[in-house]
């Protein structure tokens, strides 16, 4: 399968490009900028791959506050017009996206049927983006996903090692809830994903993918000082004593009951992909 993905450095670019097929395609910045959709369309239909992952967006969730018209471009404009570039060449396009598309209200998981009510203007923009995607008329998958971490780039596990380094007591937030999820197994699901819509199998739909079980951030971050050995006392704390410019779900449960359904993909243990991570960063005890 010739498969071209958006996005070359990002924590699930990065696995992606580890499990993807020979042959497979990776564009970066400088050879399709998702500020630019319409040379993202154009780097579709020169290359007619057999389906397209978009891997790329604006991640930096507070920035987008401040800069939610750029945000809105790479987040929505871009997507919609790679959506409706493999439309037209009658290919698969996957598209990840994420749980700030709601509100976060309620305790139970949401649904992917469930109406989106961002909080945030990263969440506006996503939302905006899945409807474009939705809206271009092919085949197509969004993939929901939550709490990505890896060996890579900027993430959760990563700060709570560094500041272990100097602090043996933190404060972490405790009414958040949610499911981690590793880059690579979100990397794995897009590559059956895609090769399972290009091959006739599944249905175009909305999905959520995120780990198990679910649990908080203060949570996660007790899991990781114990799993790496580290003496650090995490005291839980409301989300009103961490403000951030960008409001986050107090709620981020996924329900991934249609994921299974559709591509069988169960929930990955986020536990054993935290072991995976902290043996890659050789912070295992």
């Amino acid at each position: 399968m010739t498969l071209l993905v958006f996005g070359t450095t990002g924590q699930v670019a990065t696995e992606l490009r580890r499990r993807a097929p020979a042959g497979s395609l990776f564009l970066g910045r400088a050879a399709a900028d998702l500020a630019d959709p319409a040379a993202c369309a154009a780097a579709i239909r020169a290359r007619a791959p057999a389906a397209v992952i978009n891997a790329a967006a604006w991640t930096a969730v507070d920035a987008a506050e401040a800069e939610e018209a750029a945000a809105t471009v790479v987040n929505a404009a871009a997507p919609a017009a790679m959506a409706r570039a493999c439309a037209a060449l009658g290919v698969p396009f996957v598209h990840v996206s994420t749980d700030y598309v709601f509100d976060g209200s309620g305790t139970r998981p949401w649904r992917p049927e469930d109406p989106v009510a961002p909080l945030s203007a990263y969440g506006r923009s996503k939302a905006a983006g899945e409807a474009g995607v939705r809206a271009a008329g092919g085949t197509h998958a969004i993939l929901r996903t939550s709490w990505v971490f890896s060996a890579h780039g900027t993430n959760f596990v990563k700060t709570m090692l560094r500041l272990s380094e100097a602090r043996d007591r933190l404060g972490v937030v405790e009414d958040q809830h949610g499911g981690p999820t590793p880059a690579a197994a979100i990397a794995e699901a897009l590559l059956r994903i895609a090769a399972d819509l290009a091959a006739g199998r599944g249905a175009s739909g909305t999905f959520h993918f995120a780990g198990a079980p679910d649990t908080t951030w203060a949570g996660f971050a007790r899991a990781i000082f114990a799993r790496a050995g580290r003496a650090v006392t995490v005291e839980g704390i409301p989300t009103s004593a961490w403000p951030t410019p960008a409001r986050r779900p107090a709620n981020s449960r996924l329900d991934c009951t249609g994921l299974t359904a559709t591509f069988a993909l169960a929930r990955p243990d986020w536990r054993a992909g935290l072991d995976n991570v902290l043996s890659e960063l050789g912070a295992r005890p």
